[in-house]
């Protein structure tokens, strides 16, 4: 049992991969849960699929992050649980990025996640939770992944802070860095049968993990069976970074 039952929970980037795996598990537990993503086709069918609520919202803009937030005060109140899950990956290597790419990223990754942070703070109840989708390539240091690996290094160091500055509400914050995930997100970069072959081979158990596997996780962190947890961070990666 996670108590969360009537709780209301903002996931950012919810209709697909672990975003959407989370939003069902909370939706099953009785949870009110809002979805946000950039695309209103995607939204609004996992929206449906799901029978949460779904925002259109780009984490990237810092007018639309405010607009979301404005919108889910106005429908819902206060939040209880806030996945900053909206994340987007390319890769290059140092050479040859390009400055575009890399604004791309980080306008997303980071600040995109930095502002959707700051701007929910004020309608986060007491007691809540807040949980950042980081990545375990900022543990690794993957090569051809130095802007992606920055930007979630840069939301672990935040993580930390925000732990620390809203602890007097008693406001957890932590993150969860995941491995190799079998998601979507895997063919938007070209996964095929090498790359995946490679990617087991450096997984201690050897296989993919399952976006069901990360959002048992962030629900757990997002209940009171964590209530003394804090400032951390969870890698999800079946022992790859070891």
């Amino acid at each position: 049992m996670t108590n969360l039952k009537n709780k209301v929970a903002v996931i950012t980037g919810g209709n697909s991969g672990i975003g959407y795996a989370t939003a069902k598990k909370l939706s099953e537990d009785g949870v009110q849960v809002i979805i946000t993503g950039r695309r209103k086709e995607a939204i609004e069918k996992a929206a449906s699929e799901l029978n949460v609520t779904g925002l259109i919202a780009d984490q990237s803009n810092l007018q639309a992050i405010e607009e979301l937030v404005t919108e889910v005060t106005s429908r819902f109140g206060k939040i209880d649980v806030l996945l900053i899950n909206a994340g987007i990956t390319k890769f290059a290597t140092i050479e040859l990025m390009t400055e575009n790419v890399f604004d791309e990223i980080m306008n997303v990754n980071f600040r995109g996640a930095y502002f959707t942070l700051s701007k929910f703070i004020p309608i986060l109840n007491d007691n809540a939770s807040v949980v950042l989708l980081s990545s375990t390539s900022a543990t690794i240091s993957p090569q051809s992944a130095s802007v992606y690996a920055a930007s979630k290094a840069a939301i672990n160091a935040v993580m930390k802070i925000a732990a620390l500055e809203l602890a007097f509400r008693k406001i957890r914050v932590n993150a969860v860095s995941p491995g190799p995930i079998a998601t979507e997100i895997m063919n938007k970069i070209g996964l095929d049968d090498k790359l995946e072959n490679q990617l087991i081979g450096s997984i201690p158990l050897a296989r993919m993990g399952k976006a069901d596997e990360v959002a048992d996780l962030i629900i757990f962190l997002s209940s009171k069976q964590a209530s003394f947890i804090t400032g951390s961070n969870f890698l999800v990666d079946g022992g790859q970074s070891i």
